[in-house]
């Protein structure tokens, strides 16, 4: 915000000094092209810093999977939300479109995994949690399971469960 007020301040400033350089004011032109050149320094560091925000909002969607926590999405804008929810369909529509008929997802296994199974101990309450043959798991807070990796991982992320290593 402080570089776009500066900004907006060179910008008035040198709008000024045009209409008075075209009145005859020749000496005018040197700072003109220095203020414009700082205009131009500000644009590129604005750039780089949404272009890093982007990034890192991508790299939220692999980390944390569809839905950020709370804490996240508060210090986000409206657009950034918006650009996060556009890319998060993005990437569904392209992970429906490989791997089969059931497609493939991509964020699972961001690790290669050492075993099929794991053990998880819940850290919050969650509730019930159905597994691909049909069991379901109730969750509760302090609960040990002995989980498929590949259902879980996305819940450790969340901060929901938490992978024990023996």
């Amino acid at each position: 915000r402080q570089a776009l007020e500066e900004m907006r301040a060179l910008y008035e400033r040198n709008q000024a000094d045009v209409s008075e350089a075209k009145a005859g004011r020749a000496d005018l032109i040197f700072l003109i092209r220095f203020r414009h050149c700082c205009l131009l320094r500000n644009q590129r560091c604005v750039l780089a810093y949404l272009y890093d925000r982007l990034l890192r909002i991508r790299a939220l969607r692999w980390e944390y999977g569809s839905v950020l926590p709370n804490t996240i999405q508060f210090h986000m804008s409206a657009e950034e939300v918006e650009w996060f929810n556009r890319y998060k369909k993005s990437l569904a529509t392209y992970m429906r479109s490989v791997g089969g008929e059931e497609g493939l997802d991509l964020t699972q296994d961001v690790k290669p995994p050492k075993s099929l199974y794991i053990e998880v101990r819940c850290l919050r309450d969650y509730g019930e949690f159905e597994i691909d043959d049909g069991t379901t798991v109730l969750l509760k807070k302090n609960s040990q399971h002995f989980l498929p990796r590949w259902k879980c991982e996305q819940l450790i992320r969340q901060g929901v469960l938490e992978h024990i290593m023996s």
